[in-house]
């Protein structure tokens, strides 16, 4: 998730040649070099072909249980946004420019080299839909596949081509800044987000775990971790981290179990004023939160796309 990549860049640089060998050079070199040829073939998508993918990513989400990552990746290729870029793909967003290996490599995507390996069988048997419409494809059926809302999707977003225009590294959030709550402003104005899409979007921290050898946060494992379901360890912003609800904000309110995570950047949701009043929102009304979230997710899914057609394509029946 966007907001589960929030932590300090130092901690991160230290960590990030951690995470990176634990994924062998030979699956970072097959991820990139398979980018670098489907690029040239298949930057637009097949309606029907992102039917199908959406059925073998459910199908992949029930046997991994790895909504979470997905839902990062998705979130970390839209995410490096800039809305006073004009150009594309310089003022970055969901261009599939993740799939390569020097972006992929950038601190703040730690770990998301095994959310890679998981889609590249259903890339392969659907070459006609791009990266970047699999990538928020993902994102938004984990989100639907772990009980959140419907999120109102569009495809057709055209693939970059080469790694020279991935985004420069340093456009995503941290967890520890000062200022929690002017960094998470800094970062989410410049995608065009308002105070209500940000906390909205910090919602999205109801699904996963931060890992300390990934991110520099959270505990090696807790009582809610330790046995899985996947890979087992870490430590989880809800006691229910596969199922997507509002108990976020409640235990953010509360902070009655020191076996959740709070990081600073959550806390400020309730420590800000301006930010209090959606959190609280929330934590009361769950209906209200799944209607903003759906909203804000699927703008953030759609920040710097260039789409084919330039309507774009809607899977609704």
């Amino acid at each position: 998730m966007l907001m589960a990549m929030r932590f300090s860049s130092s901690v991160a640089s230290r960590l990030v040649s951690t995470a990176s060998k634990s994924a062998s050079s030979t699956a970072w070199s097959l991820i990139a070099s398979r980018g670098e040829v489907s690029a040239a073939v298949s930057s637009v998508s097949d309606p029907a072909q992102l039917r199908s993918a959406s059925d073998d990513i459910k199908e992949l989400l029930e046997k991994n249980h790895c909504h979470p990552i997905l839902v990062r990746l998705g979130w970390h290729d839209a995410g490096t946004y800039d809305k006073n870029i004009e150009g594309w793909p310089k003022r970055g967003g969901a261009n599939g420019s993740l799939r390569f290996d020097i972006e992929l490599k950038h601190a703040a995507n730690a770990g998301l080299v095994n959310a890679l390996k998981l889609l590249l069988p259903v890339k392969d048997k659907y070459s006609r839909v791009s990266y970047a419409d699999l990538f928020q494809l993902a994102s938004a059926t984990a989100i639907e596949e772990a009980g959140g809302p419907r999120i109102p999707m569009k495809y057709g977003r055209v693939d970059v081509s080469a790694p020279d225009q991935c985004p420069e590294e340093g456009r995503l959030p941290a967890a520890g800044p000062p200022s929690p709550a002017g960094h998470l402003r800094d970062v989410f104005y410049r995608m065009g987000f308002t105070d209500k899409e940000i906390v909205a979007l910090s919602g999205a921290h109801t699904l996963g775990r931060a890992r300390p050898d990934r991110s520099g946060w959270g505990k090696p494992e807790t009582k809610y971790t330790k046995d899985g379901p996947g890979s087992p360890g870490g430590q989880s912003w809800t006691v229910q981290w596969l199922k997507f609800d509002n108990s976020y904000f409640k235990d953010i309110k509360e902070r009655l179990d020191d076996n959740l995570l709070v990081l600073p950047t959550d806390a400020a949701l309730f420590e800000d004023p301006h930010f209090k009043i959606f959190a609280e929102k929330y934590a009361r009304d769950q209906g209200a939160f799944f209607k903003d979230y759906a909203e804000a997710h699927a703008k953030l899914s759609n920040l710097g796309a260039k789409f084919d057609p330039p309507e774009g394509i809607t899977l609704e029946a």
